[in-house]
């Protein structure tokens, strides 16, 4: 059923130009706000419970803002599947590729780690076309391994490499070369008990701890991501050195650090983070504090 929708219909829209699409958007985020209300309670009580101070009337906005967006998401992974490499290049651009050169000199991989916040995905997939690592996405399959395929094979249509996240571990392990690995840090953990424990947009959060503990053990730089929404369709990263010696730091101050600079971004433009997942599924455990490293049994 999978193959036939692909070819069908998402195979087919994917050639549609994208100003087109966004067309179609805009009704689809009409439909799920106003009259599915496509997981409303879960988007609104996320942004009144991170946006205390803000009166009823701008979490609205917000609310409505993200679903032009999420939709936005929707019609440009379709469109990705097809889109040529001149236009992706123009769409997720990276505004200070020159960061990474000094790590590719010294032959250096590094770690980048960034939220998924306005479309993580169009501008992972244009890095290659910006950078001389090589890039690596870590990912989690999806369940339908037909999709999965789809899906991995769009994202790896200009030179990004996809890892499965249950192969992270053998990937570090084995010769990677120069690469630039990409950590999404704000999923909700598996396990709380393997959390990193902190108050993130005025809520206990805990935070996956593999960013810090991959570049603590191979002593590999992590770099934060900004991406910005230049205007509709079009996207820009900006890197930001979060450590460039992780010996160096304090445990925990890495995973800190990066989720600092994650939560500045999204109070910037809060429209333009993924709230409709549920974050904040798990409580932290009663007898752990906040800002604490996850426990090692």
């Amino acid at each position: 059923m999978n193959a036939v929708l692909f070819y069908l219909l998402l195979k087919p829209l994917s050639y549609v130009p994208l100003p087109v699409m966004h067309r179609f958007s805009d009704l689809l985020s009409w439909l799920l706000f106003r009259v599915l209300g496509f997981r409303k309670k879960v988007i609104l009580g996320n942004l009144q419970r991170s946006f205390p101070e803000k009166p009823a009337r701008e979490i609205d906005r917000i609310a409505r803002e993200y679903y032009r967006h999420l939709c936005d998401l929707v019609v440009e992974a379709v469109r990705c599947f097809s889109i040529p490499e001149a236009e992706i290049k123009r769409r997720g651009v990276i505004k200070n590729p020159e960061i990474l050169e000094p790590f590719f000199e010294k032959q250096q991989p590094v770690i980048l780690c960034a939220g998924h916040y306005n479309n993580w995905e169009m501008t992972a997939t244009a890095m290659p076309m910006y950078i001389r690592h090589r890039v690596v996405g870590l990912y989690k399959p999806l369940k339908d391994s037909f999709l999965n395929q789809k899906i991995t094979e769009s994202r790896s249509r200009f030179g990004m490499d996809m890892v499965s996240i249950r192969k992270t571990r053998d990937f570090f392990q084995a010769d990677h070369g120069v690469s630039i690995i990409l950590f999404a840090t704000d999923q909700a953990p598996s396990n709380p008990n393997r959390a990193y424990w902190t108050e993130f947009l005025h809520q206990d959060t805990g935070v996956l701890y593999g960013t810090e503990a991959y570049a603590r053990k191979y002593n590999y730089p992590v770099i934060f991501g900004y991406i910005d929404k230049v205007k509709r369709g079009h996207y820009e990263i900006r890197f930001t050195v979060v450590t460039d010696d992780p010996g160096s730091m304090p445990e925990g101050a890495i995973t800190e650090a990066h989720t600092r600079l994650l939560e500045a971004e999204i109070r910037q433009k809060p429209e333009f983070w993924l709230w409709s997942h549920r974050r904040w599924k798990h409580t932290r455990p009663a007898n752990w504090e906040l800002q604490t490293k996850p426990s090692t049994n």
